[in-house]
């Protein structure tokens, strides 16, 4: 198959808070021609520290990503991880100096024009979308979560009522994250990524997002997808970012 091209965009909004601590990146390199790191990142523990963890993962990606070739991380996979791990260090280093506790969600994807590979700690999702169906959706590592993956169902719907935004893992924490990790190694024309805040996917069903994503551009359904979320929200809702990237046929010879 001819290589296919990649269209993408992101979007932010601070919601109903005082302060905007998502952040959200498009990242290219020299380093990784013809491919794009794109990532999401949700800030915690205060209004700066927050916006401090959030901030150092979107740089640590970006001189990571910059520096390193995949031939000296080993892979893709590698290269996510060493990302991961040096945002998680130096937010840690951050939260003894400060005395504050920052901690970030960490959602990543390199894409390539035929194939992508991602990670991912906390709840901040990434979804694949082909054609409006969806392929993959990364699983919210938080602790109702981890209730429901043991099978304790009526435990989890109630953390997830008292403790909805509890994580077991992300950058910053006291303990090491625990990235997980995909891959799509033949990706198609119209197949879609979306990754986002839980600002955003809180008012979705996935059927909701993979037929914007399947019907409109990239730029129309981010700026959609941010109005609905802001209608649905209420007056209540939190910061919200997102970053799309479809795949689209090369242009006939």
């Amino acid at each position: 198959m001819a290589s296919l091209r990649i269209s993408a965009v992101t979007a932010e909004h601070i919601g109903d808070r005082a302060e905007q601590q998502d952040r959200v990146a498009l990242v290219t390199s020299p380093r990784h021609p013809q491919s794009l790191l794109a990532l999401v990142s949700d800030g915690m523990g205060g209004r700066t520290g927050g916006r401090m963890a959030a901030d150092q993962v979107v740089a640590t990606a970006t001189n990571v990503f910059g520096e390193v070739a995949e031939r000296d991380a080993g892979s893709l996979q590698a290269l996510l991880k060493m990302i991961a791990e040096e945002a998680h260090t130096v937010i840690r280093l951050a939260a003894i100096s400060t005395e504050k506790e920052p901690h970030a969600t960490f959602v990543a994807v390199i894409l390539r024009r035929d194939s992508a590979i991602w990670a991912h700690a906390g709840d901040s999702r990434l979804y694949h979308f082909r054609r409006g169906h969806l392929l993959h959706r990364t699983e919210d590592q938080t602790y109702a979560s981890f209730l429901r993956a043991q099978g304790r169902e009526e435990q989890a719907r109630e953390a997830e009522k008292k403790y909805k935004h509890m994580l077991v893992s992300a950058l910053g924490l006291n303990r090491p994250p625990d990235l997980s990790f995909g891959e799509a190694p033949e990706l198609e024309p119209d197949d879609a990524f979306l990754l986002c805040s839980d600002g955003l996917w809180a008012h979705f069903e996935d059927a909701e997002l993979g037929q914007l994503l399947a019907t409109q551009n990239p730029r129309e359904a981010g700026a959609e997808l941010v109005r609905q979320a802001r209608e649905r929200a209420r007056g209540g809702g939190d910061n919200l970012s997102l970053a799309i990237l479809k795949l689209e046929a090369p242009p006939a010879p």
